[in-house]
């Protein structure tokens, strides 16, 4: 006599919403790594030069370090809306979860990319003309902007899940 535990909902439907936690904190903190390890060559480059201004010109490595927080959040807002024992879970819901972590991840990935190249640049060029500093923190906000809008998205959607039915 074999038992077999009662299952509720698709049988394949965790499959697409655990990929989309997993796709959330892989590609935050794949654009996070990018960010701190880009901008970080060029504060080490610029802090040979001028030493002084190492602690001022940290803020893109801090930034970039957030984006994997912001993957985090949602894996961890998918992973507690995965349990097919206690409420069926459908194809929808594993897809609205997959969407909201590749919307987090992606958008992660593309802002680490662009705070690490304009860290990068940005803290050399403040080496040599200071005035530079407010319009390179202008800069990484919109470039953290883009991150903050895939993790909005990405609540959004996952909020959606559950809803495909009414229960």
């Amino acid at each position: 006599m074999s038992t077999s535990a009662v299952f509720n909902g698709d049988e394949v439907a965790p499959f697409f919403g655990f990929i989309g936690a997993a796709a959330a904190l892989v590609f935050s903190c794949m654009g996070a790594a990018y960010g701190t390890a880009k901008s970080g060559v060029g504060v080490a480059s610029m802090g040979v030069m001028r030493p002084e201004l190492v602690m001022k010109s940290i803020v893109p490595v801090v930034m970039a370090g957030v984006l994997g927080i912001y993957g985090l959040i949602i894996a961890v807002i998918i992973s507690t809306g995965i349990n097919p024992k206690s409420k069926p879970y459908y194809v929808f819901d594993g897809y609205a979860h997959l969407s909201s972590g590749l919307s987090c991840g992606l958008a992660g990935l593309s802002a680490g990319m662009a705070i690490g190249i304009v860290g990068d640049a940005g803290v050399r060029a403040n080496a040599q003309q200071p005035k530079l500093f407010v319009g390179m923190i202008l800069i990484l906000i919109f470039a953290e902007a883009l991150a903050l809008y895939g993790l909005i998205v990405g609540i959004i959607l996952s909020s959606r899940a559950g809803q495909s039915r009414a229960d």
